[in-house]
């Protein structure tokens, strides 16, 4: 049986996709295939990767990508996480189903670095516990 494959998609491939899909890694291991890609792609915030890295979900080896239409093609879900991602999102075949998370970008946060860091761990904590109910969910119909 193939296994799923899920798209993360952001503006910048650079923090919010990027947690989307760690935090997908983690919990769903091999069971899924987990991709992330930008409209563009500004490389890694190295906060989200910080906070990341507090939660025990280490991201430092990934990068940040463009949208491979050939992958996004392939997927089962493809899930933006932003609002721009979703209005500039290719269209996608009808087999593709198009979820649509909307999250602050944590990137944008102003104030002091505890601050903007906090914002980061909102933002974070949020994800993880929309794709932890999302994989549990996609793993128990995968294995029916």
């Amino acid at each position: 049986m193939k296994k799923p494959i899920v798209y993360f998609i952001c503006t910048g491939n650079s923090c919010r996709s990027q947690m989307a899909e760690g935090w997908a890694r983690h919990f769903a291991g091999d069971k899924v295939t987990v991709v992330s890609g930008g409209i563009e792609a500004h490389g890694l915030n190295p906060r989200a990767i910080q906070v990341m890295q507090e939660a025990g979900v280490d991201m430092s080896s990934h990068t940040s990508n463009l949208i491979d239409n050939d992958v996004l093609n392939q997927s089962d879900y493809a899930i933006t996480l932003c609002g721009d991602a979703y209005d500039r999102c290719p269209v996608t075949p009808p087999h593709v189903k198009r979820l649509h998370w909307g999250y602050e970008d944590p990137a944008r946060a102003t104030g002091t670095e505890e601050e903007i860091m906090e914002k980061f761990r909102e933002v974070r904590d949020a994800i993880r516990d929309r794709v932890r109910e999302f994989m549990i969910e996609l793993t128990k119909t995968t294995q029916s």
